[in-house]
């Protein structure tokens, strides 16, 4: 055999191996990627108490109840809540009869948390009155009903 010919042999000899390692890495299925890993659920927001008063006063809530006089002036929902990281939000959604008077937006500190709104009752607005506790989604987590005057 030639030095041409050892050549020739040796170069397909070399090429076919090529061709063989290249042929038996695609035979072999790549590993199938990782999963990703699911988010982190949110945290569930739960009510835990939930009041109407006339007042707080040291973050307690004053004189609750579910009927109030004609003339309270203002009213207080105040709420506790659990399950909360720093930085969540609640809504406390004022209706008067079916219409909504009020939205008000509070951010909560962790769990467990106290907040609270106000709502001025002009004069004339006897009647059922409504709370909506709402997560920031819109969910309601919890209905305060109660009544100005008779």
């Amino acid at each position: 055999m030639n030095l041409k010919q050892i050549a020739c042999t040796l170069g397909l000899a070399l090429g076919g191996a090529t061709a063989l390692a290249a042929q038996d890495s695609a035979a072999a299925p790549a590993p199938a990627p990782a999963p990703a890993p699911a988010p982190a659920p949110a945290p569930s927001l739960t009510v835990t108490e939930a009041v109407i008063a006339k007042s707080v006063v040291d973050r307690v809530p004053q004189d609750t109840g579910s009927a109030l006089p004609v003339d309270v002036g203002q009213v207080v929902c105040w709420t506790k809540i659990t399950g909360a990281s720093a930085g969540a939000t609640i809504h406390h959604v004022w209706f008067h009869g079916d219409t909504q008077v009020g939205d008000v937006e509070l951010t909560l500190g962790g769990s467990p948390w106290r907040t609270w709104s106000r709502k001025t009752v002009p004069a004339g607005a006897a009647g059922a009155w409504h709370v909506e506790i709402r997560d920031a989604g819109g969910t309601v987590l919890r209905r305060v009903d109660f009544t100005i005057g008779g």
